[in-house]
Order: C-alpha cells, then sequence, then structure tokens
C-alpha cells in the first residue's frame, strides 16, 4: 500500500498551511470555488440543504486537487485524477458528498479511486485502508475551524 502512504503523506503537506491564521488562508486556487458564495458569514446551510461548514471544509480541503465539477445544491465534490508530484505512475479521484444540514460525521461520504501505470494502463486498486478515514477527519476538523471563526454560529 505504498501509494495510499504516499497519498496520506502529501495529503498531510497539503493539510499543513490549515494551520496558519485562518484569516490569512489563501483561497483556493481552483476556478470553481469561486462559485461557492453560499458558505459564507452566519449562514449554515446552503440552499440545497447541505451544511455549508461542511461544504466549505471539503472544497479547501480537496483544493490541492483539481475539482472537475463542485455542486452546493447538491451536496458534490468531484475531483479530476491528480497524480502526486513525488510519484509516478500512480493517480487518485474522490468524490465527496455532503448529505445533511447539520455538522456532524456522518453527513459526509468519502470515496477515494486509485489507479496504477501498469504496461502503459491506467488500472485500479485499492487505497490504504485509512485514507478515507483521514481525509474525512481533516473536511471534519475545518469544518468545526471555519465555525468556530464564525463564532460557532450555526
Amino acid at each position: 500500500m505504498r501509494g495510499g502512504a504516499a497519498f496520506a503523506a502529501l495529503l498531510a503537506l497539503a493539510g499543513c498551511s490549515s494551520a496558519r491564521n485562518p484569516g490569512g488562508l489563501a483561497a483556493p486556487r481552483n476556478h470553481l470555488a469561486e462559485f461557492d458564495r453560499g458558505a459564507t458569514g452566519g449562514d449554515d446551510q446552503l440552499q440545497g440543504g447541505v451544511n455549508a461548514y461542511l461544504w466549505r471544509g471539503a472544497i479547501d480541503t480537496l483544493s490541492f486537487m483539481p475539482l472537475a465539477s463542485a455542486d452546493a445544491v447538491g451536496g458534490v465534490i468531484l475531483t479530476d485524477w491528480y497524480q502526486p508530484p513525488a510519484t509516478n505512475g500512480e493517480r487518485f479521484k474522490i468524490v465527496a458528498y455532503v448529505l445533511d444540514r447539520r455538522l456532524r460525521s456522518d453527513a459526509l461520504r468519502i470515496s477515494v479511486f486509485r489507479q496504477v501505470k501498469q504496461d502503459g494502463e491506467w488500472v485500479d486498486t485499492p487505497v490504504a485502508t485509512n485514507t478515507v478515514s483521514d481525509i474525512t477527519t481533516r473536511i471534519l476538523s475545518r469544518a468545526r475551524q471555519l465555525r468556530a471563526d464564525n463564532g460557532d454560529r450555526d
């Protein structure tokens, strides 16, 4: 499960920036993030009925990967394939679902897909067992931080 460890290390490195002053965080560099305006201010719900803190936490956490689509109304974030710079012949894709209006761990479902290149073809392979839980934990932590920064308003 070398690939899962490499991805977890990359995710940890990408998450290091969130330990800084939240007011000084740079906006994600993804062009789709500019459409996410419902997750600001004291409103903890987007129009579609998903928790805005979970939504923004997922966008922030996954912003190091290219986003293929982000539907704030439906609560679905789909990344494009991402190849970590430190690995060759390995790529990942993530789908995040925000399922509820409440900021709860069961309101978030993450699916991680991994492929490795074998004989010039991409082949599906399993991810490390802790990859999904690590990503989920990072998103939940970011969502809680966003809520705390907003005065714990729900």
